[in-house]
């Protein structure tokens, strides 16, 4: 169906203006408005993203712009000579873009804070409380330039939950493709076992669109309506101390979805208790990193946020008989993990809260490591497990209206993608009136 390109016009006005105020303070590290008017007004109205306003991550090559990754590291780094191929599909889909988007620096923190380029607070959480709260990481910025109306969809990545924390914390939502849908090509790694290129929309229809350009393919929907769906709710690991905001949400949601007539069963899935042991030594991220930055250490390590310097240095120790047996064993975990699943032909999808806490507010993470480092475990811990895994997952909101925003989990195992989209647009339905909305 064409866009009205007029209406995608007024949007991207309307997103310069959200762009170019407070809420958006520290969320953009370079706007391009004026190259977004031009796409805007070169786009086709049966191009599938037509007008619209997109933001970019600053991990993803855009021709003639330098990729720093939000760090001082890179800055002085030559501009890129052609666009990612995520970016490339979405200026051929029409998107225009309003800009690069700040971030945890180099992707390596589920919290957002970066030292370098301020830290944008939480848009979701200011009309709630005065208390200036963590955005998410690490597309930091991309969720804020949503949230803030600033963008209609951003481009950022997840390796282990940096899509869908961000959208959680700010009552967003945020689809983690199978990773292999869409190339990491142009884009600065961070786990080049784990990187997902993905989005962050408002709804699940967008989330839906956006991945068909990402991933060039069609998404083909079952359309099976939640009396039909069978939802697998797993105890282990992912309902461990949740804050109370977030329990009360997601056993609302819960019942929400039984009521609609979805067969809702709890599983215990133990295999998610080992992940910790298996990630002991820093994981993949911390083994891939460091064969990254090693070099740049050597010369600029005062350059780098000490806290993503520390993390990155974890892979120094691994050796690469260390690196190769985790490859074994993640192998190993998947196939027993998907068995205890039972799919396909069992459950439709899984259920879980994105992320036992609500947002916390900036400065005592600024201020304290320990509360740093714990509150960044936390936020990552259930959405990492989905990268671990090779598999997808969907974050929408779950919250009632006037509630501090708390992320449902959506997810299944690789290439289950159109079933956790499909079964994501009937649950989103479902849960609308009691946020306020219509179904």
């Amino acid at each position: 169906m064409p866009i009205d390109l007029s209406a995608a016009r007024e949007q991207l006005e309307a997103a310069v203006v959200a762009a170019t105020s407070d809420a958006c303070r520290h969320a953009f590290t370079l706007t391009t408005f004026d190259e977004a008017g031009a796409q805007a007004r070169a786009a086709r109205p049966d191009a599938p993203l037509a007008g619209r306003p997109v933001s970019i991550k600053d991990l993803f090559d855009v021709a003639g712009q330098t990729t720093a990754a939000a760090s001082r590291v890179l800055a002085d780094a030559p501009p890129a000579r052609a666009d990612a191929p995520a970016v490339a599909r979405l200026r051929a889909a029409g998107a225009a873009f309003v800009g690069r988007t700040n971030m945890s620096e180099f992707a390596f923190s589920g919290v957002g804070i970066n030292p370098h380029h301020g830290t944008p607070a939480n848009v979701a959480t200011a009309a709630l409380d005065a208390t200036p709260r963590i955005p998410g990481g690490s597309t930091s910025g991309g969720a804020v330039s949503v949230a803030a109306g600033a963008a209609w969809a951003a481009l950022g990545s997840d390796t282990g939950g940096s899509i869908r924390i961000p959208a959680a914390l700010q009552g967003l939502v945020g689809f983690k493709n199978t990773a292999r849908l869409v190339p990491t090509d142009g884009a600065i790694p961070l786990s080049t076992t784990l990187d997902t290129v993905c989005a962050i929309t408002t709804n699940v229809r967008d989330a839906l669109t956006v991945h068909e350009v990402l991933a060039a393919r069609s998404v083909k929907l079952a359309h099976k309506p939640l009396a039909a769906l069978r939802l697998g709710v797993p105890t282990t690991l992912m309902l461990d101390g949740l804050e109370p905001a977030v329990a009360a949400a997601f056993q609302r949601a819960l019942a929400t979805l039984r009521n609609a007539g979805a067969r809702v069963e709890e599983l215990a899935l133990p295999q998610l208790g080992e992940l910790a042991a298996l990630n002991a030594a820093g994981g993949f991220s911390a083994a891939e990193s460091w064969a990254w930055h090693r070099r740049l250490l050597a010369t600029k390590a005062d350059q780098y946020d000490p806290r993503v310097a520390l993390r990155i240095r974890r892979g120094e120790k691994m050796s690469a008989a260390d690196y190769i047996e985790l490859t074994w064993a993640r192998r190993d975990w998947i196939a027993r993990t998907e068995a205890a699943m039972g799919e396909p032909p069992g459950f439709d999808a899984m259920l879980s809260p994105t992320v036992p806490l609500i947002a916390p507010a900036i400065a005592p993470l600024v201020a304290s490591d320990e509360a740093f480092f714990a509150a960044n475990g936390a936020l990552l811990r259930n959405p990492s497990a989905i990268n671990f895994l090779d598999g997808c997952a969907l974050s929408l909101p779950c919250h009632g209206a006037g509630e501090m925003p708390v992320g449902l989990m959506v997810w299944s195992g690789a290439l289950r993608d159109d079933a956790v989209l499909d079964a994501s647009l009937a649950i989103e339905a479902a849960l609308a009136p009691s946020r306020g909305g219509s179904a």
